[in-house]
């Protein structure tokens, strides 16, 4: 058997385990945040923490994010793959602590609606909903990304990282202000 075979039969082997992973993650994390949206009450545990807290800690995991994204093109463009890579997997840290913080904020209170009046209204909720929706796909994006480019399938991570990057950069960026325009309200 030639080394590539191996190689072949090998990446393939991982993919069974890896991708159907992936998926469900894809699937039961977007679906767990719907239901918590969609049924606070049900979902609902005191734990004590002042309302603005959180979202002031979301803005910052998400603006820390979006620098990271900035970084590791920069890093990748200069041909240092290592610091690309150390910046990709600290900025999906990031992002993994955005989500775990996220669904504690909302299990902890009530949402808080949005008071502002006018154009502002509106801008704020074209921003909130793309968000929301984008978020959703920057997960199985990011995920198989990085996947793909930790087993050096690089052909098949740049085709992924076309769509992942701008999405997850736009998601960081408007999750940043979405804080800004509700910062008056908390």
């Amino acid at each position: 058997m030639t080394q590539q075979v191996y190689k072949d039969e090998k990446r393939a082997a991982l993919d069974r385990k890896i991708v159907p992973v992936i998926i469900i993650l894809s699937i039961v994390v977007p679906l767990a945040v719907a239901a918590l949206l969609m049924f606070p009450d049900v979902f609902k545990l005191d734990m004590g923490i002042s309302r603005g807290t959180l979202p002031a800690f979301h803005a910052i995991l998400n603006g820390s994010t979006a620098i990271l994204l900035i970084l590791a093109l920069w890093f990748i463009r200069s041909r240092n793959i290592s610091a690309h890579r150390t910046s990709m997997l600290i900025a999906f840290g990031l992002s993994a602590i955005f989500l775990v913080s996220y669904v504690i904020s909302k299990l902890n209170a009530d949402p808080i609606p949005y008071s502002g009046e006018g154009a502002s209204r509106y801008v704020y909720f074209f921003i909130l909903i793309s968000h929301i929706i984008l978020s959703t796909a920057v997960l199985p994006l990011a995920m198989f990304a990085i996947y793909r480019g930790l087993t050096q399938e690089y052909r098949k991570h740049k085709k992924i990282v076309r769509w992942a990057y701008p999405i997850w950069l736009y998601v960081a960026i408007t999750g940043v202000l979405v804080y800004l325009f509700m910062q008056p309200y908390y």
